[in-house]
């Protein structure tokens, strides 16, 4: 089944979960309606915490919480921004993110995040339909799937390669594009992500109807 796109969300839906959350945990909890149909919510807290020793761990104890069963935390990051540090986290789930889950994973980090007289922005959005590969498991799960791959060096005379992911063999991922197979090495891949195509999608359904038939 694929991945739907989650609807809309009014800016004064946000405003309402955003103050909820506020009054909830004691925290200024902000959220971006411009995001269109990716769900991200937004909490920022005073000079309280440090997370550069702690963050990743602290995700890391989140996915493994039995409260979490079936959500996929798909990245992490930490940067310096404007004085502050902004921490990222990027979920995935099947049939799609919403923006309550999104609090609850927000909820849950900020929850065992440690103090440390920081002042920092914690941010929890869904992958999309257009999701990133940041594993190289994710190659072999998406097999089939339209993907867009940059690479740091030139193959086959260019650096951004669209086609049909075609799994892993050895050291190379294989991709599909219209001029042939096309073999592209892991440890040049720069960054790679899907790309939702509707009549793909709409095939690959329709074998997977076919093979649970």
């Amino acid at each position: 089944m694929h991945e739907r796109p989650c609807p809309a969300i009014e800016g004064t839906a946000l405003l309402r979960s955003a103050l909820r959350f506020r009054r909830r945990f004691g925290i200024l909890a902000s959220v971006n309606p411009k995001r269109g149909q990716v769900p991200r919510f937004v909490v920022v807290r005073g000079a309280e915490l440090s997370l550069s020793q702690i963050f990743e761990r602290t995700v890391s104890d989140v996915a493994h919480d039995p409260s979490f069963s079936g959500i996929e935390f798909v990245s992490q990051s930490a940067r310096r921004q404007a004085g502050t540090t902004v921490l990222h986290v990027m979920i995935d789930r099947e049939g799609g993110v919403d923006l309550k889950l999104c609090e609850q994973v927000a909820s849950a980090v900020n929850a065992r995040l440690e103090p440390a007289g920081e002042t920092y922005t914690l941010e929890v959005e869904s992958a999309g339909l257009n999701r990133p590969l940041t594993k190289a498991g994710d190659y072999e799960r998406f097999s089939g799937r339209t993907v867009k791959v940059v690479t740091t060096l030139l193959i086959e005379g260019g650096k951004t390669h669209r086609g049909v992911l075609g799994g892993v063999q050895g050291t190379n991922v294989i991709l599909h594009t219209g001029t042939g197979r096309l073999p592209l090495p892991l440890a040049v891949i720069k960054s790679a992500n899907l790309e939702y195509d509707i009549r793909t999608d709409l095939k690959r359904e329709k074998k997977e109807r076919k093979s649970h038939a």
